[in-house]
């Protein structure tokens, strides 16, 4: 059976952990393939709910194996706080059910230091980021000078790396950001109270995915942020250090080019982002708010993460068109459309002016969009709450409506429907 691959279509925040949640009844294994604790999925079963950053959305399904693969920087500390919150809620997490690429990279507190010093010293010219030293421990990653999590199979190994990595940290704290060093000694043992925990959670999860895969089994693969956010595809940027696209499934686990063939594209029924950046939909004021929501709701837009306000706008075709194209989605799983009610009309980006010109597509990627004027078609809306709503056939005509413009304007069918956070408030198409 193939690899299914979820993906976010946006900036990240569309409801990845919810589908997965929902498709997860049917796998065997969910595997995050990209990023680390700057994603934040929220799933909702029954009364819990679940803020995960690090185990897949999957794992509060009891027969679900849980994989982090090779893509991933893994904060220990996050990870196993993690662990302990979700076994307090009666939600089993040992070897057996959890296991740990052994070529995934660690994010050290020497990586947030100068996540935060980098971020202060840009001034006005911020990127936004989370603060939680993904940029900085790619940037090792990338310079072959990162910690992989094998080196907490060897002893002596991972403390000599610490080390030298923050030997390496101190000195640009002091000399480049002129700010405090960080205490060396207490870091290594730290690290090596966490090697001790996580030591039996490594293993080969490529190898281990492959095998699974011939044996029949299904894996999800649960992208972090969104396809606006991917280090190469991206609104650079303003962008992720990671691939949350589609493709960088099969390099964030080790599998080969022909192991996936569906690829579920996640997409909110309006446009949301976190942090800086042009956006071409933004909404301010009154229609911002009733989008938003007050943050008294678990599903109003705030980071999961961060717990900043999302900024809110209009849904864009012209960046789901390109979304399409980049990951190959094949459906499409649709949330939030419940809160949509209410309002007497509804828009659609369906174009970008620039100067005298329209764009329906991105005439040069999404690497500049300061300059993008967008052209709207306008909807009808609807009355009626969606929340209680089970079936296709239930719906409100303006609400079908919406969603078949979708589908024409995409080329892309929508086979899910969410109206709500909790699993029974899906429509499957």
């Amino acid at each position: 059976m193939p690899l299914n691959i979820i993906v976010g279509a946006q900036w990240g925040d569309e409801g990845k952990g919810r589908v997965v949640d929902l498709l997860a009844g049917e796998a065997d294994i969910v595997a995050r393939y990209s990023g680390g604790d700057n994603a934040g999925h929220t799933v909702t079963v029954g009364e819990d709910i679940f803020k995960l950053h690090l185990l897949p959305s999957g794992i509060v399904h009891p027969h679900i194996v849980g994989l982090l693969g090779n893509g991933m920087v893994i904060n220990p500390a996050t990870l196993l706080e993690e662990i302990e919150q979700v076994r307090e809620a009666g939600v089993s997490v040992n070897p057996d059910r959890v296991k740990i690429s052994s070529a995934a990279h660690l994010i050290t507190p020497g990586h947030r230091a100068l996540d935060g010093a980098r971020e202060r010293a840009r001034g006005d010219a911020k990127i936004g980021t989370t603060g939680r030293g993904i940029g900085p421990a790619y940037t090792s990653k990338v310079n072959r000078s990162g910690l992989r999590t094998e080196l907490m199979l060897v002893d002596g190994a991972l403390s000599q790396a610490l080390a030298d990595h923050l030997k390496e940290v101190n000195y640009q704290l002091e000399v480049v950001y002129r700010e405090e060093p960080l205490d060396d000694q207490k870091i290594i043992r730290d690290f090596q109270g966490y090697a001790e925990q996580l030591r039996p959670y490594l293993s080969e999860t490529g190898a281990y995915a492959e095998k699974a895969l011939a044996e029949g089994k299904m894996i999800l693969a649960e992208g972090a942020q969104g396809t606006l956010l991917d280090l190469d595809h991206g609104t650079y940027p303003y962008v992720t250090s990671s691939t949350p696209t589609a493709p960088g499934a099969l390099v964030g686990l080790g599998l080969g080019i022909g192991s996936a063939d569906r690829v579920i594209g996640v997409v909110k029924a309006f446009q949301t982002r976190v942090g800086e950046g042009p956006f071409p939909t933004e909404l301010e004021g009154d229609l911002a708010t009733r989008l938003r929501g007050t943050g008294q709701n678990q599903w109003d837009e705030f980071g999961t993460t961060t717990g900043r306000p999302r900024r809110v706008g209009w849904l864009d075709i012209v960046l789901l068109r390109y979304a399409i194209r980049v990951n190959g989605i094949t459906e499409i799983a649709l949330t939030k459309l419940d809160i949509l009610s209410g309002f007497d009309q509804l828009k659609l980006c369906t174009a970008y002016q620039i100067g005298e010109e329209i764009h329906q597509r991105l005439p040069m990627g999404p690497g500049n969009l300061g300059g993008m004027r967008a052209i709207y078609e306008e909807l009808p809306g609807w009355e009626e709450d969606l929340t209680s709503t089970r079936q296709w056939a239930d719906f409100p005509e303006a609400a079908r409506g919406y969603v078949k413009a979708l589908e024409s304007l995409l080329g892309v069918p929508v086979t899910i429907i969410s109206v709500g956070p909790e699993r029974s408030q899906v429509i499957q198409r």
